[in-house]
């Protein structure tokens, strides 16, 4: 069977995430990443913090401590928060690691030899108040192309054009507000992204219909405006040095430091999404400690480079604000890493081992917060740390997949979410099996009855339950995620109707053998339930599993066998209420405490 490689778009280390980072990236990623351990593939799923650049440097020293430090503490808040999530990295890493530096380093030099990195003099924008350059993202201004007032100097994430911060229309620092700004010289490389076009626009022509529409437009959109090279160092302190090179043919670094970029550091895109790669290596390393053996190469090799990755399918999840860079600059690293070109323009493959590049890209729009965005840096929407103030990992997981933004944005709302919980988690799944195993506790001893024969009603049953199981397979195995959702309630669904229709508490009155048959069915659906909504609610799955006794976490079930899990006698225990209702005067403290409607406030 394939091996699976699940990467979801790093995680800024500046602050703590909100629902909208889950919904664009991680959940849906940890979704899948469960979904395949259950199918028995080997599965490894990478993240990391992505630790670079000048908001880590101002964030640590208005914290009044080392860029290093404040990472370190951010990396664990966010690591605890995302297990707390149900977040089951195999490995949550960092880019400010040394194996992040060395393969940044090595990449940027082969590319270098290569000749697909060059020097350029460049003209900077520094601002007079702050005593700074500052990176094209710390330059806002009004987009000139579709007039939002709030457009980066990198790229608008409105319309999702690439910007330089000359193209904005009253630039201004976004960290002192002040338009006391100037444009001076320095020095810096750039990525020749150009010379790959051709290449990339037949290797995203060929994902057509394979990938997501918005990810295959939004990347064909950058390749038909004209692809520019890009700039992959920075004036910053914080970061992956580009001299002092540790790695490479030339043990004095890149370039020597007369040429003026001894004070550079790479651009965080281009060091950002290298980390998949070298955090993987971080697993490696970690897992060879932990067995007290020496690491090995090939232990995260076999992931990334061919032809030991050969049996990989690679998958990234993403908001649609990382398309650009995952399927723009990141392959163009990983092509000019792997390729060169010769004096006629052909290709060449130049090592025997070529890095991958990524198999299936999952995009996402983006989950907004009645209508307008979530935001970081203005405290709107809910974040991770507030959520689970309030309620169970699984009530937020349950209903961000089952809403995630596939086709188009999507909007949190607080009594959405109450409905939509309320009637799911608690009236459907939650009365379900409550249900079933108090009634067994009460009429059959807290056992799986024996006896009887599977009638028209348990035959109708397995019928319906194997074709809706086929279809949650086929969505998850698609990465089609509020269409698993939709399967997976309406298999629950199925569960309440069938004990509706075969009304046990009836029948045991009457025709004991034919409730033994209704308890032991809907006992063995609890099983199921366990089973296939464990990538969706896993703390919640658990707790039902151990409910009819199975193991935890287990393998997804063939649709043949799925109403054949537990053996007669088994003992079963009905567990505490698994989902409280949402209550009105909870949502009513929740939105005088977050903002409702009136909250958001989008720039004109």
């Amino acid at each position: 069977m394939s091996r699976i490689l699940i990467t979801s778009a790093l995680p800024y280390i500046n602050g703590i995430k909100h629902l909208g980072t889950l919904a664009g990236s991680m959940l849906p990623a940890d979704v899948y990443a469960r979904y395949q351990r259950a199918r028995g593939r080997e599965t490894l799923y990478i993240c990391a913090t992505d630790e670079h650049g000048t908001p880590t440097e101002l964030a640590a020293a208005e914290a009044g401590i080392a860029p290093a430090d404040y990472c370190a503490e951010m990396h664990r808040i966010q690591y605890e928060l995302g297990r707390k999530f149900g977040l089951s990295w195999d490995h949550f890493g960092r880019s400010s690691s040394p194996q992040n530096h060395r393969l940044t380093q090595r990449f940027a030099q082969t590319l270098w030899e290569s000749g697909f990195v060059e020097e350029r003099v460049t003209q900077q924008v520094y601002s007079l108040a702050d005593k700074r350059f500052l990176p094209d993202r710390y330059v806002i201004g009004t987009c000139p192309h579709c007039g939002y007032g709030a457009a980066r100097g990198d790229q608008c994430e409105n319309c999702t054009r690439v910007l330089d911060p000359a193209d904005l229309i009253q630039p201004r620092s976004a960290i002192s507000g002040s338009t006391e700004i100037e444009i001076r010289d320095s020095k810096h490389l750039f990525l020749r992204q150009s010379l790959f076009a051709p290449k990339l626009r037949e290797w995203i022509e060929g994902k057509k219909g394979e990938w997501p529409l918005l990810v295959t437009s939004i990347a064909l959109k950058w390749l038909d405006e004209g692809l520019q090279d890009r700039g992959i160092t920075r004036d910053l302190a914080w970061g992956v040095p580009v001299n002092a090179m540790e790695w490479g043919p030339n043990p004095d670094g890149l370039l020597p430091d007369a040429v003026g970029l001894a004070d550079k550091v790479f651009y965080v895109w281009f060091d950002a999404p290298i980390e998949y790669i070298a955090a993987t290596w971080e697993w490696a390393d970690a897992a060879a400690a932990e067995a007290g053996r020496t690491p090995n190469d090939g232990d995260w090799e076999r992931w990334w480079r061919l032809p030991a990755a050969a049996d990989v399918t690679y998958v990234e999840f993403m908001g649609k604000d990382n398309v650009p860079f995952h399927t723009v600059g990141f392959p163009c690293t990983l092509i000019g890493v792997n390729e060169r070109r010769d004096a006629e323009g052909r290709w060449a493959v130049v090592n025997n081992s070529p890095w991958k590049l990524v198999d299936q890209l999952k995009g996402f729009n983006w989950l907004d917060y009645y209508g307008g965005r979530f935001s970081t840096s203005q405290g709107r929407g809910v974040f991770m740390d507030h959520a689970l103030e309030l309620l169970p990992a699984d009530y937020w997981r349950w209903w961000i997949i089952a809403n995630v933004p596939e086709t188009s944005d999507s909007s949190f709302v607080w009594e959405q979410f109450q409905a939509q919980v309320n009637a799911d988690l608690a009236d459907v799944l939650g009365n379900f099996v409550n249900r079933i195993l108090k009634f067994t506790e009460n009429r059959f001893e807290g056992q799986v009855p024996a006896g009887g024969e599977a009638g028209d009603l348990e035959r109708r049953l397995a019928k319906d339950v194997a074709a809706k199981l086929a279809e949650l397979t086929e969505h998850m195995e698609a990465r089609e995620f509020r269409k698993s959702a939709t399967a997976l309630r309406q298999l629950w669904v199925l569960g309440n109707q069938y004990l509706t229709e075969a009304a046990p508490w009836t029948a045991v009155k009457t025709d004991p053998a034919r409730a033994a048959i209704a308890v032991r069915t809907g006992l063995n659906l609890v099983a199921l339930f366990a089973k296939v909504s464990e990538p969706f609610i896993p703390f919640t799955a658990e707790i039902i599993a151990a409910s009819v006794g199975e193991g935890f976490p287990s393998r997804w079930p063939e649709p043949a066998a799925a109403l054949d899990i537990l053996e007669s006698g088994r003992t079963v225990k009905a567990p505490d209420v698994l989902f409280r209702k949402i209550e009105d005067a909870q949502v009513a403290e929740w939105i005088a405490r977050f903002g409702g409607a009136e909250a958001v406030v989008e720039p004109a």
